[in-house]
């Protein structure tokens, strides 16, 4: 985010284009020509310093300085000093401010404080006044050294703590050894991306003035698209922040930016500096399904450095803002689409069956059966609840996070199977109660109309078997029983071995499930979890036991694989039931569903 500002509450053309694009209603830009004394305190409790810099080709790139407090020292309202352990060689900010035989004095520069533990930050941009690097060891196999700058502030503005995620800093001396310099990505540099919960971006208006920021996530949030010799490209999404749209606002107008990747555990760092492309509304969801903002980065320049950074963080909290990962359309399934995006076809709630406290059967009726189309056993349906459920712009809400940055489109598995039992034009879905649309879902009426667009059907987690005597393996945990439902009244349910982990809480859902299906229970294996003295005595629990099926009240482990029943197994389930069955079923190939669409 950038304030650059000819008077104290200016906007410049680029920033103002943002604001015109996204409907922003008009306010005075927040950033003061000085540096504020909450400024200066935050940057002196602050152990980390992310800078920006225009090399000489006028290229922007970033580092991140710093490794404990005081580093960082305000002189005067207008100035403050750097002493700091840095990467003798390969950061490129270093090279830019502090080895370029031209001088640093009057270049631009920009800085961000950064507290992550406590999740504070401040923004600073300015000029150099001063700069040098003296050697720091007397070992010449140590690339160290210590840089000092003399910086003359022409803006500070504090930030929210939105999207910080918590981090533990500890000073480490940096010995960087260059990886690779290519703009196609080293592998370990890939590797760093998919594990990424923060970047940190500096950006320029024209080649007088710099900005620099952090963007936060879960880890993951930035997706490759392509990686060639020409130059990687990545994407990630912009989530709702302040609506200064400072950072975007200069990338209108100079599509340039720098960014480092810093690995906490490891100190090492990627450097990147590319063109960029902003992606608004419609042009911005078939890239990243979820996303109204996209920003896509095409790599000119890149450097992988191993022990870049002089310091380490061990993590904290993520920060409760961050959504799911939104993943690209080229690398799961996503939302499906009718044929016609701008589609007005609907599902009404007619029917709701509250099964647990927190798991509930929901049937719909669509408005035009025809025109929607057929779906096939084991697909989903997505719906949009967003014109029922969106309260509008909020900056901050503390008290529901998760309900900022969200589409509120969902996608259910559904539950029914097509011309058995249900009128055409009918489904069910079968939802645990997480989040706003099934916390909406189970508060509604089914005698309220209910109405929501339906986006339409997609998916294809079918279990087939090559032969009719071969078996068919399923392990399900909890309402990961959903994919099988549909599918039960057109597979052999003789040649099924169901292993169903649930909890003690939800065994209501297997009574149901085998009171619709009596032929299941001979075929499944039920381990219950969540048990004590008085849950033993549960009446469902009793009557799941006297079904037929076998019941084992414990976790699921290893030696209930039985791996000679088959070579192809099906999976559903949460993630910490997928990382040992997936241990367990070493060798054999495993089909599983995926909620992360």
């Amino acid at each position: 985010m950038t304030a650059i500002l000819t008077h104290s509450n200016s906007w410049h053309d680029g920033e103002g284009k943002m604001h015109q694009l996204l409907r922003v209603p008009y306010q005075d830009n927040p950033t003061v020509p000085f540096l504020t004394p909450r400024a200066g305190l935050l940057m002196q409790q602050s152990p980390l310093l992310a800078i920006g810099a225009l090399d000489h080709d006028g290229k922007p790139w970033s580092s991140l300085w710093g490794g404990e407090e005081g580093f960082a020292t305000p002189t005067s309202a207008s100035s403050f000093d750097i002493k700091t352990p840095v990467g003798e060689t390969y950061d490129p900010v270093v090279e830019s401010l502090l080895l370029d035989s031209t001088g640093n004095s009057g270049k631009p520069v920009s800085f961000l404080a950064v507290d992550l533990e406590n999740r504070r930050r401040v923004k600073l941009f300015g000029k150099i006044t001063a700069g040098s690097l003296n050697v720091a060891n007397d070992d010449e196999r140590i690339r160290a050294g210590i840089a000092h700058l003399a910086v003359h502030v022409d803006g500070s503005l504090g930030n929210c703590p939105k999207y910080l995620n918590a981090k533990r800093i500890v000073p480490a001396p940096p010995d960087p050894k260059l990886i690779s310099e290519t703009p196609q990505l080293h592998p370990g540099a890939i590797d760093l991306l998919s594990h990424a919960d923060c970047l940190f971006i500096s950006s320029s208006h024209g080649t007088q003035d710099m900005d620099t920021n952090i963007r936060g996530g879960p880890p993951g949030f930035v997706r490759v698209v392509s990686n060639e010799p020409r130059g990687a490209v990545f994407v990630y999404p912009e989530y709702s922040g302040n609506r200064l749209y400072q950072t975007l606002g200069n990338l209108q107008t100079t599509p340039l930016a720098g960014y480092v990747f810093p690995d906490f555990e490891t100190g090492n760092a990627l450097f990147v500096t590319g063109t960029t492309e902003i992606l608004l509304g419609k042009d911005a969801s078939p890239v990243l399904p979820h996303s109204n903002i996209v920003v896509r980065v095409t790599v000119t320049a890149a450097r992988f450095v191993a022990k870049a950074l002089p310091f380490r963080g061990a993590p904290g909290k993520p920060s409760p803002y961050n959504p799911s990962i939104r993943y690209l359309t080229t690398e799961r399934a996503s939302t499906a689409t009718l044929g016609n995006p701008e589609s007005t076809i609907t599902a009404t709630m007619i029917r709701k069956e509250i099964i647990t406290p927190s798991i509930g059967r929901f049937r719909f009726r669509i408005s035009d059966p025809k025109a929607a189309g057929l779906w096939a056993p084991g697909q989903y349906a997505t719906f949009s609840f967003y014109d029922e459920l969106n309260m509008g712009y909020s900056h901050m809400k503390d008290d529901d996070p998760s309900s900022l940055n969200d589409d509120y489109i969902r996608t259910f598995t559904i539950s029914s199977s097509p011309g058995h039992v249900l009128p055409h034009g009918e489904f069910e879905i079968t939802a645990r109660k997480h989040g706003n649309v099934t916390r909406s879902l189970f508060q509604t009426s089914d005698r309220a109309g209910l109405e929501v667009p339906l986006k339409g059907f997609g998916g294809d987690f079918r279990l087939t078997v090559p032969t009719s005597d071969d078996i068919l393996p399923f392990i399900a945990g909890g309402i990961g029983i959903t994919p099988v439902l549909a599918q039960l009244p057109v597979i052999n349910i003789r040649r099924l071995r169901l292993l169903w982990s649930i909890a003690i809480k939800d065994i209501a859902l297997v009574l149901d499930t085998f009171n619709r299906f009596p032929e299941l229970p001979a075929s499944t294996t039920i381990f219950v979890t969540g048990l004590d003295t008085q849950s033993h005595q549960s009446p469902e629990l009793e009557a799941v036991t006297s079904s037929g099926a076998h019941v084992e009240c414990r976790r699921m482990e290893a030696r209930d694989m039985d791996l000679l029943l088959a070579e192809v197994w099906y999976f559903c389930g949460s993630s910490a039931l997928k990382v040992p069955v997936f241990h367990w079923l070493a060798g054999k190939k495993v089909v599983y569903e995926d909620f992360d669409y």
